[in-house]
């Protein structure tokens, strides 16, 4: 089995083929890599798979919201994310680490960094209206990480709720 920081450099493709199916894949050409499933269409909690592992994903809060990232065998954060697009946003490890989210002003690629502004893992060409698809490079810094599997499902997490809240936007929903 193909692991992900065996992949850096490679172009890997996030997709979303319709935003009202919770499913999304992770691939390498045909290869499927990595899957990220929301419980619910209108729901924020998702569980990715990769690696032979398996995590949680849940926003939290609405004004300032946050994402914590737990194994799905446990109720402990793995990291919390801290949500303020306007800058960006900060990945928060319980080891005090911390990564960086930093984004475009269209939001159509963002990446995250590490202290010394390396990108880690990038993700570019975000979007679509009924689909979201976007190109993944895993930099070399990002390779080496032990949290690299779950840092490239946190960072397609994260598209898919902005498309998410997109289209609910334009659709009027809740209106």
């Amino acid at each position: 089995m193909t692991r992900l920081r065996d992949l850096a450099g490679q172009g890997l493709i996030w997709s979303k083929p319709n935003w009202l199916n919770g499913g999304s894949a992770l691939r390498l050409g045909e290869q499927q890599l990595a899957t990220l499933r929301l419980r619910s269409v209108w729901g924020t909690l998702a569980t990715g798979e990769t690696d032979g592992d398996s995590w949680t994903f849940k926003r939290i809060g609405f004004f300032q919201n946050k994402v914590t990232v737990r194994s799905a065998t446990s109720d402990a954060d793995v990291a919390v994310f801290v949500n303020n697009w306007k800058m960006g946003g900060t990945l928060q490890l319980p080891d005090g680490r911390r990564y960086r989210a930093n984004t475009n002003f269209w939001m159509t690629s963002f990446a995250f960094t590490d202290d010394e502004g390396r990108p880690l893992v990038s993700y570019r060409r975000l979007g679509g209206l009924t689909s979201i698809s976007a190109v993944v490079e895993i930099e070399p810094a990002g390779a080496e990480l032990r949290e690299l599997p779950w840092l490239v499902m946190l960072g397609w997490y994260l598209a898919v709720m902005l498309h998410q809240d997109a289209s609910v936007a334009v659709s009027g929903v809740g209106a």
